[in-house]
């Protein structure tokens, strides 16, 4: 190999240098932005490869290694992909498999016709794209069950709530939020209790080093309690918001139409696309995310070598 790729845990005194290596090509995915990177790094047992002007994440998961896309300019990209190829069969002992790769990489590359490689679109875990001004605007037929909840919110808590834009002092109310989810969550068996406790301490973690980590986080307060939540990042090059959680109380009709609304009018004003992520072959998400009327969908695919 014509360098030695030194993988190490991702710390948050270089997230903002990996921010700018995230945007050195086209990427309209969640994962053009670093927050999801070092919000499942534990769980994944995320490493990372670093240069001024390139980024490889090698991860982990119940079938072994896997990796990201390399994160560099497009005409370095085959560059890359040859580096991260070798380093899986050489120091790995093992034929490359990368997930999520994104459509712009997938083109740049030309894989979808290489023979050498199995190639599988993750159709479960596509993001859904959407207009952020008919998101922070709802305007029109097709958003009034939308603004109806929004203006019952409205009426039933005025006076008692606020939308407040959060940081690393607020961990107190996102700690005891996200203990109450998890426990909400784990008593109806709906996940793993290590995803969940992942996800919980990824965000914690996050917020503490609010000052190191590009993202916005806002909250909506009903009588001084946090009752929802969004966290999210910018990719300035594709002037997207990428939502990579919401989450709100599901007793209060409304809060999630209000979280997801107040969070772009807040913290967004200047995006023009919004990425909210995919939906895991979930039923209830699917129906969630289209009746926000995507306008399209950022694929994403596993690449595998073949074996000789």
């Amino acid at each position: 190999m014509e360098k030695n790729l030194d993988f190490h845990k991702p710390t948050f005194e270089e997230a903002a240098k990996l921010s700018e290596v995230y945007a050195l090509r086209d990427n309209k995915t969640c994962d053009s932005t670093v927050l999801d990177t070092y919000l499942w790094k534990d769980l994944y047992n995320t490493q990372i490869y670093l240069e001024d002007e390139a980024a490889i994440i090698l991860m982990q998961d119940d079938k072994g290694y896997f990796a990201a896309m390399p994160y560099c300019r497009e005409e370095d990209i085959h560059k890359y992909f040859e580096l991260l190829r070798e380093y899986f069969n050489e120091e790995l002992k093992r034929p490359l498999r990368i997930d999520l790769a994104d459509e712009d990489a997938m083109r740049a590359l030309g894989l979808l016709c290489n023979p050498d490689f199995t190639i599988e679109e993750e159709s479960d875990l596509k993001d859904y794209l959407y207009d952020a001004d008919e998101l922070r605007n709802l305007s029109g037929k097709k958003f009034q069950k939308k603004r109806n909840l929004i203006n019952k919110f409205m009426k039933e808590y005025e006076g008692r709530w606020e939308y407040r834009t959060m940081c690393c002092v607020d961990e107190y109310f996102l700690e005891e939020f996200m203990k109450e989810w998890v426990d909400t969550r784990l008593s109806e068996g709906a996940e793993s209790r290590e995803t969940l406790i992942s996800e919980k301490d990824g965000l914690i973690d996050i917020l503490r080093n609010c000052d190191k980590v590009t993202f916005r986080i806002g909250g909506i307060f009903i009588d001084e309690v946090l009752e929802a939540f969004s966290i999210g990042s910018y990719n300035s090059r594709e002037k997207m918001a990428v939502i990579s959680v919401e989450k709100g109380n599901p007793e209060i009709p409304g809060i999630y139409q209000m979280i997801n609304q107040q969070f772009l009018l807040n913290a967004f004003e200047d995006a023009e696309l919004v990425n909210r992520e995919d939906d895991m072959g979930l039923e209830g998400l699917r129906q969630a995310k289209e009746s926000y009327n995507p306008v399209g969908f950022a694929r994403k695919y596993r690449v595998c070598e073949k074996i000789i």
